[in-house]
């Protein structure tokens, strides 16, 4: 499955089948959660919190190109990811599309 920010793939005409999604509100344990709130007040990445936002992406867009799939999909172009905090330690990660079939 092609994914691409871009509205237009090069060389290809297609149809237009549908916006397509995925979401996943991802949360730290409460050790990490801890080790975070200790590493901000002295400043740096804090990596715990990367990965999670990582794999919620990794998660978010695997549903995504599910839901395309499932459309009958070559392709999804002007693919977008929103993140909002639902509580401390915890974000949804939405990732959506335009699914398209090559012609």
């Amino acid at each position: 499955m092609l994914l691409t920010t871009t509205e237009n793939i090069n060389g290809k005409a297609y149809e237009i089948l549908g916006l397509v999604k995925g979401a996943t509100i991802q949360s730290k344990n409460i050790g990490k959660d801890f080790g975070a709130g200790l590493k901000s007040i002295v400043g740096g990445e804090l990596r715990g919190y990367t990965e999670m936002m990582e794999e919620a992406r990794s998660v978010a867009t695997e549903r995504m190109v599910n839901e395309a799939q499932a459309m009958g999909a070559d392709a999804i172009v002007c693919v977008h990811f929103s993140t909002s905090a639902i509580m401390q330690g915890a974000a949804e990660v939405m990732a959506y599309g335009t699914a398209v079939k090559f012609e």
